[in-house]
């Protein structure tokens, strides 16, 4: 199993937001600090939000994003506000990051999948936030009309292979990973799921990794000690 330690970028700071709200924000230093940091304990490879890209397409932290993906001698992957292909081939040709992933666009545009998956393959993954049972886009601000295992379905008949599932419920709140669904999702679909939102405890990361899931997002509970991430890597290598 993989872990992604989180690193999340509003106007160039690393923060946490609570149930992916704008105005529940803790600041928790630079983002380049936070990508090194994480390196630094062990981290194979990172996961990077642009959540000004997500949140209105800003472009605000762009340089920010670069400066992170060039210091950093790890895989990157990263989402936000991904939503037309000269930004998919920006990341991954200009910038270096090694997977970009697609959210909202997966919805609202899924003819970007086609293109992008037929020139990049598995560095494209699908984005799928679920709150109450269907997907949310546009910074989980609308509900659209699909279940998780509906797009990713349709997701992976366009080429994609990986799928990054998020419960909004339990994002930022440190209460307990939603395995449940995560588990169900990764069997249904026949993907690589990774999962995203409410990882709280070491026993979160034990759970993901008996389900033979693919890989886990760890965000908040790192940056509060709540996890130890030399602790959970040690458990996802045995």
């Amino acid at each position: 199993m993989i872990l992604f330690p989180a690193v999340d970028v509003l106007d160039n700071r690393a923060v946490r937001l609570l149930y992916g709200k704008r105005e529940d924000v803790t600041v928790y230093g630079t983002p380049v600090d936070m990508a090194l940091k994480w390196q630094d304990m062990g981290a194979e490879y990172l996961h990077i939000v642009d959540l000004n890209g997500a949140f209105d397409d800003s472009l605000v932290n762009k340089d920010t994003l670069i400066e992170l993906i060039k210091k950093v001698s790890i895989p990157v992957q990263i989402g936000g506000g991904i939503k037309n292909f000269d930004k998919i081939k920006f990341y991954l040709e200009e910038v270096g990051a090694s997977r970009v992933i697609v959210g909202t666009a997966c919805v609202t545009n899924p003819d970007l999948m086609d293109k992008a998956c037929a020139k990049y393959g598995n560095k494209i993954a699908c984005g799928i936030d679920a709150k109450d049972g269907l997907v949310a886009i546009k910074g989980w601000v609308e509900k659209s009309n699909l279940t998780p295992l509906e797009l990713a379905l349709d997701m992976k008949a366009r080429g994609a292979d990986t799928v990054i599932y998020t419960d909004i419920n339990r994002d930022g709140a440190l209460c307990g990973v939603n395995v449940e669904a995560t588990q169900k999702l990764s069997e249904q679909s026949g993907m690589n799921i990774i999962a995203s939102g409410g990882m709280a405890t070491l026993d979160d990361v034990k759970a993901v990794k008996e389900r033979n899931i693919y890989g886990a997002i760890l965000g908040r509970s790192i940056y509060t000690g709540a996890i130890d991430l030399k602790q959970a890597l040690d458990i996802a290598k045995i």
